[in-house]
């Protein structure tokens, strides 16, 4: 099968219940740490906390659009999160390990998406596995940022 793969992790400095909680969050907070202008929009079609949440997501990257309807399941509840759209063959999971004794914690996000065959799925895979881990990159800051919000902290 022609897929590719992308995975991203990074220490982020806050209790892995705060940071699952975040991502669980399809409502407010899920969406804050979406990077922009890559993330166009997403909507909530049903739920909208973990598992059994669906939503649409609408991305636009180098001038492509793409429009990705996702259902949320709960692997293992509070550790790690996946969103799987099955028609275009596209699974991410959001993994979020404490550690430091509880007080930081390891965040993987992962992808698993099918390509296109012959000559266009070989280009995808060569040039959306880079872009994916910039658009990871940049979800990981803002959702180290988000974290540290005051209202968040209770400062």
């Amino acid at each position: 099968m022609n897929q590719y793969e992308v995975s991203v992790s990074r220490r982020i400095d806050a209790p892995a219940t705060a940071v699952y909680g975040v991502f669980a969050d399809y409502r407010q907070a899920h969406a804050a740490v979406l990077p922009k202008p890559y993330f166009t929009s997403m909507t909530v079609e049903k739920g909208g906390t973990g598992a059994g949440t669906e939503i649409t997501v609408e991305m636009a990257v180098m001038g492509v659009k793409a429009t990705y309807h996702m259902v949320v399941t709960e692997p293992e509840p509070g550790r790690v999160l996946q969103e799987e759209d099955k028609t275009v063959g596209l699974v991410t999971t959001f993994t979020i390990d404490p550690v430091n004794d509880g007080q930081a914690s390891q965040v993987t996000l992962y992808t698993r998406a099918r390509t296109a065959p012959g000559l266009r799925g070989f280009i995808e895979k060569l040039i959306t596995p880079p872009i994916t881990r910039k658009i990871y990159n940049e979800e990981l800051d803002l959702l180290a940022a988000y974290l540290k919000a005051p209202v968040l902290a209770g400062k």
